[in-house]
């Protein structure tokens, strides 16, 4: 799961697409070799994230365009699903600290609504809504033929690991968390791997080179950001290209969605793939819309056909993870985000999904997209951390809420 992020007041300037990296003035034969945690820019951005990462700046940010002819996604001007039903929806993202809630019904927009501030072309921080995103780059790269399959081994791209237990990781073990990397944890460490493999300008260095295996690739669930940061640096190998601008030509473009921001890691340097890019809300719908569509748009093929079944499919490890989405069935009440036996947050279902198809992006602060095949439905929250309950106002967040009550209002049989 990302980091947890409120929308900074004061950005950055952006930074341009560039694969170089940026030079380092050069060490005379006399002067001592610097730790990596000496980086300046690293315990900045460590002070920060250890101290209060509420106020954790992503940055610097390289501009993703997306598509020049964008128009916004067809609207319903009367919806198959009551007014009563998308009245309770919206009280309830407006109760939950929402600041965008999109439902998509049968090719048209049955309701958009944004909170204060926000309209449909304000970037919003994605936590880790980033990690569907980067399996379907994942898949759209294997439809141009530069991925041979999931289960290639990422070695092949990563030259370095070959021969190596992190070498063995296939291509689908860094989308379902059976990576065999340890599990997300946190640590005020400066020397900790974890931490250099987020925090630091040459993050993707430290995860390839030093960020702990804790077990044989595909044999474990362990959910953590270095697995989905990985993917980022296979495609850009896999491609030649960097991963934001082959996300934004090859995925958002397509789809005729608005780009936004992506993380980098120092100017000129590797994308985050698998946290923190910013992107608007209608942007992660459309995204939804392609997976509820089996990988096409508009009757061109994005994705291999049946890659969106293996994205949906769940694991031995976890039933509930797939590639890098969430699956609704089997029925859980509280169902974690890492592994079982890790502490950390467990997000309530107070029924079973109606659609028991249904599977989801889930992201830090209940980011969530819904999507149901059964119902043709595509369910968007976006938003701040929902308030905590308390003994005055005991409602907390519930993950089957909002699309239960969409179906439930749908005016006749799906």
């Amino acid at each position: 799961m990302g980091i947890r992020h409120k929308r900074r007041h004061a950005r950055a300037a952006v930074t341009t697409l560039l694969c170089a990296t940026l030079a380092g003035p050069a060490l005379s034969a006399d002067t001592p070799p610097t730790k990596p945690s000496d980086d300046p820019v690293y315990r900045e951005r460590l002070d920060v994230y250890v101290s209060d990462y509420s106020k954790f700046v992503y940055t610097p940010m390289a501009q993703v365009p997306g598509a020049p002819d964008w128009t916004p996604l067809p609207s319903a001007p009367k919806s198959a699903i009551s007014q009563a039903a998308l009245e309770k929806a919206t009280a309830y993202a407006r109760r939950m600290n929402s600041t965008a809630l999109i439902v998509w019904h049968k090719g048209k927009v049955a309701l958009e609504w944004y909170g204060e501030g926000v309209t449909r072309t304000t970037p919003l921080v994605s936590k880790s809504l980033s990690k569907p995103l980067a399996a379907i780059a994942v898949g759209r790269a294997i439809a141009l033929g530069r991925i041979a399959s999931l289960d290639q081994p990422i070695a092949d791209f990563i030259p370095e690991l070959a021969g190596t237990q992190k070498g063995r990781i296939k291509v689908r073990h860094l989308l379902d968390m059976r990576s065999g990397m340890q599990h997300q944890s946190f640590s005020p460490d400066p020397e900790s791997p974890l931490n250099l493999g987020f925090l630091s300008p040459e993050h993707t260095r430290h995860i390839i080179a030093s960020y702990p295996m804790i077990a044989e690739p595909g044999t474990l669930y362990s959910y953590a950001n270095a697995p989905a940061d990985l993917v980022g640096e296979v495609i850009t190998r896999a491609t030649g290209r960097n991963y934001a601008e082959f996300v934004d030509t090859e995925v958002l473009r397509p789809l005729g969605a608005m780009g936004g921001e992506f993380w980098l890691n120092r100017p000129g340097g590797e994308a985050h793939s698998g946290c923190c890019m910013m992107l608007p809300a209608e942007t992660f719908a459309r995204l939804g819309v392609l997976l509820l569509h089996d990988g096409t748009w508009e009757e061109t093929r994005l994705l291999p056909e049946g890659y969106v079944a293996q994205m949906r499919a769940g694991t031995p490890q976890n039933p509930h993870f797939g590639l890098g989405v969430w699956i609704g069935a089997p029925y859980a009440e509280r169902r974690p985000f890492g592994a079982p036996d890790q502490p950390g947050p467990r997000v309530l279902h107070s029924e079973p999904y109606l659609d028991p198809d249904l599977f989801l992006f889930d992201g830090n602060a209940d980011q969530i997209v819904d999507i149901a095949p059964g119902h043709d439905l595509v369910v968007l929250r976006m938003g701040g951390n929902p308030p905590r309950p308390t003994e005055e106002n005991p409602e907390e967040w519930d993950n089957s809420y909002l699309v239960n009550t969409l179906i439930r209002g749908m005016k006749s049989p799906e």
